[in-house]
């Protein structure tokens, strides 16, 4: 390590004694990828310390989404988080964020930076980045997420680098950063293919920033993805056979890019699409490039795959490891700016493929809150894609927690994405295409094609008295029965009548 480097050598431990009461952390990481893991539970120890003595400490905490238990879950268990932004999926801060005890910002995930830069929240006053190399001149290659990692290291006072040797330094390359110039002197985003590279390798930073480097040698703690349920494939099934269909009528051209969340459904809708031998190759200009990627290059359809997180489990992690030279020229990983930028997602034409908690009989969905109170993870990308897609499609199972709970309801009890943004609703019951329909028409389609057969008749039911007794025929709910659904869940257990 160059001299000038070196000297800046500390353990974990030490680093954490740079932070102190009121800092806010901006930190690489985004869906348990490229996340930092030895300083954050050393930051938690001094503050399980400085609580037993009596003093404060809290600290606020930026990230791309969501990060690992070395970080979200120890910071929570310490009470050392004051404030979180913008995602999460941990149980440990989603119990605090519901309690209380941590606010939460939940934000789309392509406002997360330009909000930073422009002032509209904190600035980090410390950048803490997982990251395979840092050169004596300042330049900082990231390891598995770009997140909004750049615009932390831009804003904040001082840079503590995690140097972490588990991907090596041969992954240098998969990054691509750009930072758009500020409003109104922004030009547009040149990027017109999926593979397109705009940016640099690395993250230039004043070299004298670098407070810490800090030696590691750690995977990221992803956690294992379960073989597709019987359920996802039939989901998979139904949007596959659709993609096929709008081919077939001239409505989709090939060479779109798809948008893919995060979770079983979702790789198992890319994992059908590798096996379908007669769908043709597949890119993908998306946030998180998860193990479905190995499918689509096994089955030799993945053209490129363009995202902001390389989410992999362990043995996928090892795998581009192995093969790190192929999948350079496979993956890019981009700016969480750039990966979910309006003005890219639309000119890309890019399908966008995201799962609902609920979905309501007129299109409405609710991405994020349970029983519209309790916080799950947050809204993420899923809007960022779905009211900018050439093409938007929201996928669940139509019952949940054994048919007690309805996945289609009659009003949604928290809005995250307007019947104005939503297209195709899939549910292994079908698939609803409501393009161009009247609220009424929607309704009738949505509960004839996705609803669960135990909750078809109360939902018509429900329709058939609101086209009698609301107060205007054209969305005709009754706001005095249109959570009943959610009611008796909480009065009963379930959401079927006893």
């Amino acid at each position: 390590m160059h001299p000038r480097l070196a000297e800046k050598l500390m353990t974990a431990e030490e680093a954490a004694e740079l932070i102190v009461d009121g800092d806010v952390i901006g930190a690489s990481g985004f869906t348990l990828s490229g996340y930092p893991k030895a300083v954050a539970p050393f930051i938690a120890a001094k503050a399980r310390r400085l609580h037993a003595n009596g003093e404060p400490f809290s600290i606020a905490l930026y990230t791309g989404a969501s990060t690992g238990d070395e970080m979200d879950g120890e910071l929570t268990r310490a009470n050392a988080l004051s404030h979180r932004i913008p995602y999460q999926s941990h149980p440990d801060l989603r119990n605090a964020i519901n309690t209380g005890a941590v606010e939460f910002s939940d934000l789309h995930l392509s406002h997360v930076a330009q909000y930073v830069r422009s002032g509209f929240l904190k600035k980090p006053t410390v950048a803490l980045v997982d990251a395979v190399d840092v050169t004596p001149e300042g330049h900082i290659y990231l390891s598995t997420s770009g997140g909004s990692t750049a615009t932390y290291l831009m804003m904040a006072d001082k840079i503590i680098i995690e140097l972490n040797a588990y991907m090596g330094e041969g992954f240098k390359g998969f990054h691509d950063i750009f930072i758009p110039k500020p409003p109104p002197m922004r030009e547009r985003i040149p990027i017109y293919k999926v593979d397109d590279r705009i940016g640099m390798p690395y993250v230039a930073v004043p070299p004298e920033k670098i407070a810490a480097i800090v030696q590691t040698n750690a995977p990221d703690g992803t956690r294992p993805l379960k073989d597709p349920a019987d359920i996802d494939l039939t989901i998979a099934g139904h949007l596959v056979e659709f993609i096929k269909h709008e081919r077939a009528q001239g409505r989709l051209p090939e060479g779109l890019p798809f948008q893919s969340g995060v979770g079983n459904v979702a790789n198992a809708v890319l994992g059908t699409m590798a096996k379908d031998p007669t769908l043709g190759s597949v890119c993908l200009y998306t946030e998180v490039i998860q193990d479905s990627v190995f499918d689509l290059i096994d089955y030799d359809k993945l053209i490129f795959a363009s995202g902001t997180a390389l989410t992999l489990s362990i043995p996928g992690q090892e795998r581009v490891k192995r093969e790190m030279d192929m999948f350079k020229t496979k993956v890019l990983l981009r700016q969480q700016e750039i990966s979910n930028h309006p003005e890219i997602i639309r000119r890309l034409g890019t399908v966008a493929m995201n799962t609902a908690l609920e979905f309501d009989i007129f299109g409405n969905v609710n991405s994020t809150h349970v029983l519209g109170s309790h916080m799950m993870n947050g809204i993420g990308g899923s809007a960022d894609f779905t009211r900018n897609a050439y093409l938007p499609i929201f996928m669940s199972p139509s019952v949940a927690k054994g048919g007690a709970i309805s996945s289609v309801v009659p009003m949604v009890s928290h809005a995250d994405h307007s019947e104005h943004s939503t297209k195709i609703f899939v549910t292994e019951q079908g698939l609803a295409d409501v393009r161009g329909m009247a609220p009424v028409n929607r309704a009738r389609h949505i509960i004839d094609r996705c609803a669960h057969p135990d909750y078809k008749p109360l939902l018509k039911e429900y329709l058939e008295y609101g086209l009698k007794h609301a107060p205007s025929k054209h969305t005709p709910q009754v706001l005095r029965r249109a959570f009943e659904f959610h009611l008796r869940y909480e009065q009963t257990g379930s959401m079927l009548p006893k």
